[in-house]
């Protein structure tokens, strides 16, 4: 319980680089500038606990740093990819916490949608079987979502005595299915449908189970070899922009893309083109 009081989970010195580092909660790895995220609990459908919360938490803000991560791929082990919070590990000793420690957990919870949200690394959501409770909030809080037809995605908060609003679920769920879809999810917490929710916009794209992964894999390699300086502009922007109004947004715009006209990487792409190669872009 010590990461309720803030403490921060154990990360390498060098934050430059994160090719060293050992997960304890998770399976974690770096190929070709992509890091995968594996939740590996496959025998209980991959559930969080406080642990694995403060980790995520810990790894994503340290990626705000790490020059060797390009772009990020979350998934889970054993055909699921997430059921949520540990009914044993989380959910029992919630119900024996004092306010100022419940307090604590959810605001806990919120920082890891809020270092999802913060680093610069588009994250790719690789989505198979049950995506339930926190488990839909992750996939939620990711840049993109793949998913497989037999995928179902539930905001089961409500089943459990508590409200739709978890860790940003009624900011963010409306902005990428619309208010009415997202209110019917967080009031029931029904199970949305592969087809529902690539038909909604929640997901980018159906894979066949065997194929989920390497699909995933490969658009985040091409992420990952592209501008990533500017995709970190980009996703900037888009998380930026939800609280401006359409001239603001325009300016701000205006600003980042003068400072992604300064890049080496935009000479780049100049000179490769007038050349007629493939820019080689290196994130500077």
């Amino acid at each position: 319980m010590r990461y309720l009081q803030g403490e921060p989970h154990s990360l390498p010195r060098n934050r430059n680089t994160l090719a060293d580092y050992r997960a304890e909660h998770f399976l974690y790895e770096i190929s070709d500038g992509v890091a995968s995220i594996t939740l590996n609990r496959p025998e209980r459908k991959n559930p969080l606990t406080f642990d694995s919360y403060a980790e995520l938490r810990d790894l994503f803000r340290a990626l705000a740093y790490a020059d060797d991560v390009k772009a990020v791929v979350i998934l889970g082990a054993g055909g699921n990819f997430c059921s949520g919070g540990d009914v044993h590990e989380i959910i029992g000793p919630l119900t024996r916490l004092d306010m100022p420690g419940l307090l604590a957990f959810t605001r806990m919870t919120g920082d890891t949608v809020k270092a999802m949200r913060a680093c610069p690394q588009p994250i790719v959501a690789a989505v198979d079987g049950v995506c339930a409770g926190a488990g839909a909030i992750l996939a939620m809080a990711s840049d993109m979502r793949f998913a497989t037809a037999r995928t179902r995605t539930a905001f089961l908060f409500t089943r459990v005595g508590l409200a739709g609003c978890d860790m940003g679920a009624c900011s963010i769920l409306p902005r990428l299915i619309g208010q009415g879809r997202a209110a019917e999810l967080l009031y029931t917490g029904r199970s949305m449908s592969a087809e529902e929710g690539e038909r909604w916009g929640f997901y980018n794209r159906l894979c066949a189970p065997e194929d989920l992964l390497a699909e995933a894999q490969q658009l985040a390699r091409s992420l990952a070899g592209g501008p990533t300086f500017a995709h970190g502009m980009t996703k900037k922007m888009l998380q930026q922009e939800w609280n401006m109004g359409i001239d603001e947004a325009i300016e701000a715009e205006a600003q980042a893309q003068a400072i992604c006209m300064a890049t080496n990487d935009f000479h780049r792409a100049y000179h490769a083109f007038v050349a007629k190669q493939t820019p080689d872009f290196e994130g500077d």
